[in-house]
């Protein structure tokens, strides 16, 4: 099992990573997040783990691209670089 804080930790890296790049903004989706730390397929339990993680993650100006309860899983834009709440 993968904790919140797991995810947080690699979505926080994942967007040090692109900031570092340059980059402005970041797409990011559920599923890809989740399958970057699982190898296994995702329950619906760590989807919502998963979820719960991005949306704990996200500032103001951050975008909610699709919601958590669309079947293609949560999809969040982040920009870059990011500053405290």
């Amino acid at each position: 099992m993968v904790s919140i804080d797991h995810y947080r930790d690699e979505l926080v890296a994942q967007l040090g990573r692109a900031a570092g790049l340059g980059r402005i903004d970041v797409l990011t989706n559920a599923a890809e997040l989740c399958r970057s730390l699982l190898k296994s397929p995702q329950t619906a339990q760590e989807m919502g783990r998963c979820c719960d993680a991005m949306q704990a993650e996200m500032k103001p100006g951050d975008s909610m691209i699709i919601d958590r309860a669309n079947g293609a899983g949560m999809t969040v834009r982040y920009l870059l670089p990011r500053r405290p709440n």
